[in-house]
């Protein structure tokens, strides 16, 4: 496989349809949040298409969407329109699917999603589109149950250019859409619930080829591995085919975590066979230029302008990484950076990435406060404390505890740094009989035997002896 991966090159574009982070839905006054309820218990005679009940846009949403227009580099349309979406399926009462067709509200722009090398994938997005999503249908063998929970769901689909061209740069792309979109405040960003679905289109052609093969689109993957393994299956699936003789169908597939393989869903319908046409019961949506900055303005820092900020630090790009999978993490390192410095940012930085979560949808928040943290800097620049038990305390404040002196008092975990009273454990350890062949050993050069005796005066101390200064004490005496 490994020549054939040299003899054809992959094509990857993605379309994410973004669950708008709204209270009600985009038409309907009916509740947005459908996690765990009921089937069809958050529905109104709007979602179900009932004669009469005419659709209300739901403002919010569009704002959502020009916060989302900033966060991709994009443009917003001062006009953009709705149109119908034809397509028969039973989870979808209406006939069709309320989008934007011909005038989306978002315009073209770019992700620069880095890569984990180092470089940086820039992914152009064509465009971003609000539009209602359908229910829910679950089959049953024979017969099928449909929930109409999510018909109405607001949402925007952005769609990227195929611009990708691994499965690395494609998990790349999906990882850096998901901070982005959550960071501006546009989503939620639960996968596990669906707020974010990605489709990806993928086709194969010679390498050196100017015209791309004929793709299949994998649908409703949720989680970035899932973008990342579809994409290597399908590319080895299609390579498979043509080898063999065979054409590569347009299609839809599925995807299986449990497999690890797509299979085949449907024919993929052109645009033309949804027979598209304006809605004629919702206004176009004008907005000025002062509308539009008025809301962008609001648009908190983004993902970007943290890792430029944090250059200076110089941590590994696996700490950013960890920093930035929590909107509250990235909010604290930036508060520490601008009211203790560099140094200060570098020690929260690595404690943040070696003990907190780094799930992508966490929802825990933390509420440690920025001085407090400060304190407990100071506490360990000057070996006030170990960094086993700076540690400890540092996931105390991040617990809502606070004063780290006093919780270091408390705990017994403040370090003693009285050079004569350490010496006097110091002399007491060499002096027993346990400890006289360490010290040989150290006299015939064997200075790791020092860390034998540097222990033995921690368990003496209770480990509150500072451990730099034992070691000092130690060689003192016997070097």
């Amino acid at each position: 496989m490994n020549d054939l991966s040299n003899k054809y090159q992959m094509t990857i574009g993605i379309e994410c349809h973004v669950q708008l982070a709204t209270k009600s839905k985009l038409f309907s006054p009916a509740d947005n949040d459908a996690r765990d309820a009921e089937p069809n218990s958050k529905t109104h005679p709007i979602d179900f298409g009932l004669p009469g009940m005419l659709p209300i846009l739901n403002h919010q949403a569009v704002r959502l969407a020009v916060r989302a227009a900033k966060a991709l580099n994009a443009e917003t349309a001062l006009v953009s329109r709705f149109d119908r979406k034809h397509y028969f399926y039973p989870d979808l009462p209406n006939g069709y699917q309320i989008t934007q067709m011909y005038q989306p509200t978002v315009l073209s722009g770019f992700i620069d999603a880095p890569m984990d090398d180092g470089s940086t994938k820039r992914v152009r997005i064509h465009h971003a589109h609000i539009e209602s999503d359908a229910g829910k249908l679950t089959h049953y063998g024979d017969y099928s149950l449909v929930d109409l929970n999510r018909a109405g769901t607001p949402l925007i689909e952005i769609v990227s250019e195929a611009d990708m061209h691994s499965p690395q740069e494609a998990r790349a792309y999906a990882t850096e859409l998901h901070k982005l979109m959550t960071y501006a405040g546009v989503t939620f960003g639960d996968l596990y619930h669906g707020n974010m679905r990605f489709d990806v289109n993928i086709s194969i052609a010679p390498v050196g080829s100017e015209q791309l093969g004929t793709r299949a689109e994998v649908k409703n993957l949720n989680s970035f591995r899932s973008v990342e393994r579809a994409a290597e299956y399908e590319f080895k699936r299609q390579v498979e085919v043509i080898e063999s003789g065979q054409k590569v169908v347009q299609e839809t597939r599925g995807w299986s975590d449990d497999t690890g393989k797509t299979s085949s869903q449907r024919s993929k319908e052109d645009a033309q066979d949804y027979r598209y046409m304006p809605d004629a019961d919702i206004p176009p949506i004008v907005l000025t230029v002062d509308e539009i900055n008025q809301i962008q303005s609001e648009v908190p820092k983004l993902p970007p302008a943290y890792r430029q900020e944090w250059s200076s630090l110089n941590v590994d790009k696996s700490v950013i990484n960890s920093i930035l999978a929590n909107q509250d993490y990235a909010k604290l390192l930036s508060a520490v950076l601008v009211d203790g410095g560099s140094t200060a940012a570098k020690r929260v930085a690595n404690w943040i990435a070696s003990n907190l979560s780094v799930d992508e949808s966490s929802s825990k928040t933390y509420n440690a406060d920025v001085a407090d943290l400060l304190a407990l800097c100071d506490m360990a620049d000057n070996n006030q404390i170990s960094s086993n038990a700076a540690t400890e305390l540092f996931n105390a404040l991040m617990n809502g505890a606070s004063d780290p002196r006093q919780l270091a008092e408390a705990r017994g975990l403040l370090q003693n740094s009285d050079e004569a009273a350490i010496l006097e454990v110091v002399d007491a350890v060499i002096a027993d009989p346990a400890s006289q062949k360490a010290i040989e050993d150290i006299k015939n050069g064997n200075d790791k035997a020092v860390g034998y005796l540097v222990g033995q005066v921690m368990k003496q101390s209770k480990g509150q002896a500072n451990p730099g200064l034992a070691q000092k004490l130690v060689k003192r005496r016997l070097v």
